[in-house]
């Protein structure tokens, strides 16, 4: 499917401009272990948005009345792995430093550790609210320390594995699930959380990272890992819809391949839930 060029910015968004939510692509694909496309993710997302309306009806709230803004894509090819976390960390640190959310627009999933380091510099009491049909739990994988697999692994590593509540979690090795369930905050194969979980998250600052995969490939067919037995697009945006008294101070919805899915299905269920994303957490 040729799609035109819309490079950005997002649905009623202001390009090049930092307001109370604000988006930043990171297209990394460098890291995919079966299918690659992920880098075209964050362009696939603001093309898929111009079908998208402003409003929505279930929140009642409009993008037209958010203080919202686009900064486009990172150049991150040619960068090395950790040189395109560094800029990601860095294009995040100064958006939290401006007082405002950072929306980023995946890419593939290694971005959360990029994110998760300016996060925790900002928010060192921070939860990460982890939406993934992965554990992501493995210290390298194919050779690669930092990568798709890892990244939930290293963060667990470097500031506490009981950080992480991990929700639609259906794949993944025997060794990751047992790290999972011993060691992180939560751990979920559904997206059930328990009163004490939820009371938690509302008690700290939270970073939701959420997997596009999460969903059943038949929802949402165009990502690089898809993995049978996921949510459908209802049952993930109720989950979300419960979590809107949550404070977010950072967000990022990855893994989004437009070039696998030539229906364009995936990119857009992706933008509509970055616009109910944006819209609940950025109008207050």
């Amino acid at each position: 499917m040729t799609r035109p060029p819309y490079p950005y910015p997002f649905l009623a968004s202001k390009p090049d401009y930092i307001g109370r939510v604000t988006l930043l692509g990171a297209p990394l694909d460098a890291t995919g272990s079966f299918r690659p496309g992920a880098a075209e993710g964050p362009a696939g997302i603001r093309w898929a948005s111009e079908n998208l309306e402003t409003y929505s009806p279930v929140l009642d709230r409009d993008l037209e009345e958010l203080d919202f803004g686009d900064l486009g894509d990172l150049e991150l090819s040619g960068e090395s792995i950790s040189g395109a976390l560094a800029q990601i960390e860095q294009a995040t640190r100064s958006i939290l430093d401006a007082g405002a959310i950072p929306c980023v627009l995946g890419g593939e999933h290694t971005i959360a550790l990029a994110v998760a380091r300016a996060v925790f510099a900002r928010h060192p009491n921070a939860l990460i609210l982890h939406f993934d049909a992965h554990a992501d739990l493995r210290e390298s994988y194919a050779g690669n320390t930092l990568c798709h697999a890892s990244w939930a692994y290293h963060v667990g590593t470097a500031y506490g594995f009981d950080r992480l509540v991990q929700l639609g979690i259906r794949s993944g090795l025997r060794e990751e699930f047992e790290i999972g369930r011993r060691r992180s905050g939560y751990f979920s194969m559904g997206l059930d959380i328990p009163d004490i979980v939820r009371n938690d998250l509302a008690t700290h600052p939270v970073y939701l990272t959420l997997d596009i995969d999460v969903l059943d490939p038949a929802c949402a067919p165009g990502t690089g890992t898809p993995e049978a037995g996921g949510m459908t697009y209802h049952e993930l945006i109720a989950c979300l819809y419960s979590l809107a008294d949550l404070r977010v101070v950072a967000l990022d919805i990855n893994e989004v391949a437009p070039p696998l899915d030539p229906t364009a299905a995936t990119s857009a269920v992706a933008c509509k839930l970055v616009r109910e994303l944006v819209l609940m957490f950025g109008s207050r």
